[in-house]
């Protein structure tokens, strides 16, 4: 369960909030000062930080700037009612991960959220020690030179092939979310490059064909499994 801090002081938007996203698994520990917030996350251990800007006590791009020097990892969202270019520059400048101006729909946060979080849980198992060879039925992938190698088979894969194999790769067997290699390789999930993921899904599966033990499954609107 993510643990969120809500620096908000519109008590009302704030209980809403609250209740909406501890209603999708979230823990959420609201403040309705600067001061106070920026005290919680000093004692407390949070894993998502949503601040409001204009704040009693400190503002949200105070906030941001002392918590970026505490962690410089933390997701960070602006829950704001200023909308002004100027603003939204400092606080990306300030290192937060995304700007959301009100009014704003309860939806659209928690995918945004959500987005947030799974794209670091895929850096973070980026980051662990992954293998440079893996073995795919008869195939050997070398991920580090982007070759695919088979007895007399052999191909040089693109940047882009190479990533989605690896990601395949490293959940051998297991169920990978479209969603997921999406965000990891281009950093959105949207139609256009969830075209561009199915054309090079198949063209992985042309690269694989000469195994019959080795294949590609699509779940429809879910995923892939690199099965072999």
């Amino acid at each position: 369960m993510a643990k969120i801090l809500l620096v908000e002081d519109d008590i009302s938007m704030g209980f809403l909030l609250v209740d909406y996203l501890e209603s999708h698994g979230f823990d959420v520990k609201l403040y309705k000062d600067g001061k106070r917030g920026l005290e919680a996350f000093q004692k407390g251990r949070y894993d998502f930080c949503i601040l409001d800007v204009m704040l009693p006590g400190m503002d949200g791009f105070t906030i941001a700037e002392n918590i970026r020097e505490i962690n410089k990892q933390v997701p960070i969202i602006f829950l704001t009612a200023r909308s002004m270019k100027e603003d939204k520059i400092k606080g990306f400048r300030l290192g937060v991960d995304d700007y959301i101006t009100k009014p704003f729909d309860e939806e659209e946060l928690l995918y945004r959220i959500q987005a947030i979080l799974n794209r670091m849980h895929l850096q973070e198992q980026e980051l662990e020690e992954v293998p440079v060879f893996f073995e795919i039925g008869k195939y050997r992938f070398d991920a580090e030179n982007q070759n695919l190698m088979a007895n007399d088979f052999s191909k040089r894969l693109t940047q882009k092939e190479c990533e989605v194999l690896k990601i395949l790769c490293i959940s051998k067997n297991k169920l990978v979310k479209r969603e997921d290699i999406l965000i990891a390789i281009w950093g959105e999930n949207d139609y256009f490059h969830g075209r561009s993921l199915d054309v090079f899904i198949a063209k992985l599966r042309k690269y694989l064909k000469e195994d019959p033990s080795v294949s590609i499954e699509n779940v429809p609107k879910v995923g892939f499994v690199l099965n072999g």
